[in-house]
């Protein structure tokens, strides 16, 4: 294996095995009978946050990042996003990110998105992440990130590039 595909496998590997963060995030409510109200701005709204993400991850801009998240995973992210396989490291380049789709999950929404990632000189790798947005009490935030495949057990919450 060559030393790029041994880092855009590090970078998966890292996105997959990251604590969980969903504690203090949800949107809350029902309808009566048990089942999660979504309201309806929220597909937008969930969009909107994911797409600055991952502007963010194009810029490296930390803040702007982190401030999409929910609380609890902030610090998560602080020790992951920024470390030596994070995807604000220096070393990533995002080169191409689409948002592929927005669905509800469990009373959250999930935002799909694709990606291609260079690491090093290499060539880009493809990735798919799932992001699951929430509203919280401060307003909508990224409750979980997952490469998409991984088990649900492994969230990140670092990942992403433009969208197109």
């Amino acid at each position: 294996m060559d030393v790029p595909r041994r880092r855009a496998a590090v970078l998966v590997a890292v996105l997959a095995m990251l604590p969980l963060g969903l504690g203090a995030c949800g949107l809350g409510g029902d309808d009566g009978d048990g089942a999660p109200v979504i309201p309806e701005d929220g597909p937008e709204k969930s969009r909107a946050v994911v797409q600055a993400y991952l502007d963010a991850m194009t810029t490296k801009d930390v803040a702007a990042g982190r401030g999409q998240l929910c609380v609890p995973m902030q610090a998560a992210f602080d020790q992951a996003a920024t470390g030596p396989n994070g995807d604000f490291a220096d070393h990533f380049k995002v080169t191409e990110a689409t948002i592929t789709d927005v669905r509800p999950n469990g009373g959250q929404l999930e935002v799909s998105t694709s990606i291609s990632a260079l690491a090093g000189n290499g060539a880009a790798t493809p990735a798919e992440l799932l992001f699951t947005v929430a509203k919280a009490e401060a307003g909508w935030c990224i409750a979980n990130e997952t490469v998409a495949g991984a088990s649900a057990a492994g969230p990140s919450p670092s990942a992403g590039g433009t969208t197109s």
